[in-house]
C-alpha cells in the first residue's frame, strides 16, 4: 500500500489536485463535495482502483462478503410510474403483473425450510392493499414460523405511502414495522437525490428528505439499513456526489447504515429507453469514488445479479468488498428490470469459487455483518 501512495506522489502524469486528494486519502482524511466531483471529472481508472483499493483493504482486509439470502417481491404493481422502472404495472395492468397474498409468500418462505438461509429480501411496488396491517401481520406469522430469519424489508418509498395511508407518523409506523418483525431495512427508493432529477424520473415517490428521515428515525431507534444511488441516466455529477454527501452527512449523525449500493440504470423496456447506459469503466469508477468518498461507510456491495459477476469479481479491486448472496429472486423482478443474470441464483460455493477466482478471501456473513464463516480458516 505503500509503494501505491510512493507511486502516486511521484507521480508527473497527475495534477497537484489529484495528487492533493490522494495524499488526503492515504492519510485518513476527508476528501470534500468539491473534490468528489474533481474525481469524477479528472480521474483515471488507474488512480481510483489505487485510492479506493487501498480504503477498501484498509477497512475489510482481503475479505469479500456475502450472505445465505432470498428474495421474495409481494407485487410488480405499483401505484408509481417511474421513468426508469422496466418491472412495474399500473394497477389497470395488473393482469400483467402479479399480487401475492400472506399464504402464497408463507409457502415461497417454507421452501426454504430446510436450507441455511440467514435473510429473506422483501421489496416491490406500492399498491393499497398490502398495507399497514397486510405488512404487520406478514411479518408476525414469518417471525412465528421461524424466529431466526432476518427479515429485511420495505423502502421509504413503499413505507411513506402505507403510513401515509394508515394517518400514522413515521415514528409510529416504524415503530410497529419493528415490534411486527421487521429487522432491517435495504437501500432502495433512493434514486437520485436532486429534486429537479429525481422529479423527472421517479416523481410522485417520497421525496428525498423523507427518503432519509425514514433512516433516521430507524436508526434512532438502534437498527439499521442499507443505501442505495441509481447512477448513469440523466444525472450529472455533481449529483451523485451531492446524493454521497447527504448519506456521508446522516451516517456521520446516526452510524445505522450497513453498507451502500450503487446500482446501475439499465434503459431496457422503460420510459427512458433512449437514454444509453454508462460503461464498465464508468461503472467501476463510480464504485471506486463512492467508497473514497464514504469514508464512514463500513462497506459498498456490488448486486452480481445486476451487473454480471464478471464486473463484480472486477469491482472489488474498485473499492467493493460485498458481493449480496445467494439470491434466488423467485419472481424475476431483477431480470424484468434488465440484469445481466436472466436468472439469478448461486449456491453458496459458487459465490466462494466466485470471489476465489481473484484471489480474494470470501465471508459468510448475516445482514448484520456478523461472520459466519470465514474461508481463511479451515
Amino acid at each position: 500500500m505503500e509503494s501505491s501512495a510512493q507511486i502516486i506522489s511521484e507521480s508527473n502524469q497527475l495534477s497537484v489536485e489529484l495528487k492533493n486528494i490522494a495524499q488526503k486519502v492515504f492519510s485518513g482524511q476527508r476528501i470534500s463535495f468539491d473534490e468528489g466531483v474533481y474525481l469524477f471529472e479528472h480521474a483515471d481508472l488507474s488512480y481510483l482502483g489505487t485510492l479506493a483499493n487501498y480504503v477498501r483493504e484498509k477497512k475489510n482486509k482481503n475479505y469479500v462478503f456475502f450472505n445465505r439470502n432470498f428474495h421474495v417481491e409481494p407485487t410488480n404493481i405499483c401505484v408509481y410510474t417511474c421513468a426508469f422502472c422496466a418491472y412495474s404495472r399500473l394497477i389497470k395492468q395488473r393482469e400483467e403483473g402479479w399480487e401475492l397474498s400472506i399464504e402464497q409468500m408463507m409457502d415461497i418462505i417454507k421452501k426454504y425450510d430446510d436450507q441455511e438461509v440467514t435473510e429473506v429480501h422483501m421489496t416491490g411496488g406500492v399498491i393499497p392493499k398490502q398495507d399497514l396491517a397486510f405488512y404487520t401481520e406478514l411479518f408476525k406469522t414469518i417471525k412465528k414460523h421461524r424466529p431466526e430469519l432476518h427479515i429485511k424489508a420495505l423502502t421509504p418509498v413503499e413505507l411513506h405511502y402505507i403510513f401515509k395511508k394508515a394517518k400514522v407518523t413515521y415514528e409510529e409506523g416504524m415503530q410497529l414495522m419493528r415490534e411486527a418483525g421487521l429487522d432491517s431495512m435495504p437501500g432502495g427508493g433512493a434514486e437520485i437525490f436532486d429534486k429537479d432529477t429525481r422529479d423527472k424520473i421517479a416523481g410522485g415517490k417520497c421525496s428525498a428528505e423523507e427518503w432519509l428521515s425514514i433512516h433516521e428515525i430507524w436508526h434512532n431507534m438502534g437498527m439499521h439499513s442499507n443505501a442505495t444511488m441509481l447512477y448513469g441516466h440523466i444525472e450529472t455529477f455533481a449529483h451523485r456526489v451531492d446524493h454521497l454527501e447527504r448519506l456521508r452527512q446522516l451516517q456521520d449523525k446516526t452510524k445505522g447504515f450497513n453498507a451502500f449500493i450503487p446500482l446501475k440504470f439499465r434503459n431496457g423496456n422503460n420510459a427512458m429507453s433512449d437514454v444509453p447506459e454508462v460503461s464498465v469503466i464508468e461503472d467501476l469508477r463510480n464504485y471506486a469514488i463512492s467508497r473514497i468518498y464514504l469514508d464512514n461507510f463500513d462497506h459498498i456491495k456490488a448486486y452480481w445479479a445486476m451487473i454480471g459477476r464478471s464486473t463484480a469479481q472486477l469491482s472489488l479491486n474498485f473499492g467493493v468488498d460485498d458481493i449480496d448472496g445467494t439470491i434466488d429472486d423467485t419472481t424475476k423482478i431483477y431480470s424484468m428490470a434488465g440484469a445481466e443474470e436472466q436468472t439469478p441464483k448461486l449456491t453458496t460455493q459458487e459465490l466462494v469459487n466466485l470471489i476465489t477466482q481473484v484471489k480474494r478471501t470470501p465471508v459468510e456473513r448475516d445482514t448484520l455483518y456478523n461472520i459466519v464463516k470465514d474461508y481463511s480458516v479451515n
